[in-house]
């Protein structure tokens, strides 16, 4: 089981990395979700995801899009899978999400990964998951 670490790390970037590992046949749990980086403005980030919300028809069969942390990251990496195949459902129960760090995951390593370091953005203009999910609606 690969553990990555969610800290300063860009959404979309470690989503891609997970999704990969997952269609590998690996299981994967991302601790910190909070704390992962989505890169850009502030107003447009919140803007695109709250356009996201209200895009739908009927309630009962719309698409849901999550505002808690944890469950947020998931759907982001469910975007990145084959999901209308097999393959990528049985690889999408493989991926489990965490806000902090579970006690079963404290002694293990935790994977960051270099690439997706929010220390490369060549700009400050960033937004925690956390936040979003905070100014969207979500629970903290």
């Amino acid at each position: 089981m690969k553990v990555y670490d969610g800290k300063d790390m860009i959404l979309g970037r470690l989503a891609s990395q997970v999704a990969k590992d997952l269609l590998l046949g690996e299981e994967v749990a991302i601790v910190n979700c909070e704390s992962v980086v989505i890169s850009g403005r502030k107003i447009n980030t919140v803007e695109r995801e709250t356009q996201k919300r209200d895009r739908k028809g009927y309630p009962l069969k719309s698409a849901k899009h999550p505002r808690l942390p944890d469950r947020f990251v998931r759907r982001i990496i469910r975007g990145m899978l084959p999901w209308k195949f097999t393959r990528g459902k049985e690889a999408y129960k493989r991926v489990m999400c965490y806000r902090g760090v579970p006690d079963e995951f404290v002694n293990q390593p935790l994977i960051t990964i270099k690439k997706a370091s929010s220390k490369k953005l060549p700009t400050l203009r960033y937004m925690t998951v956390g936040e979003v999910c905070k100014t969207i609606g979500g629970k903290a």
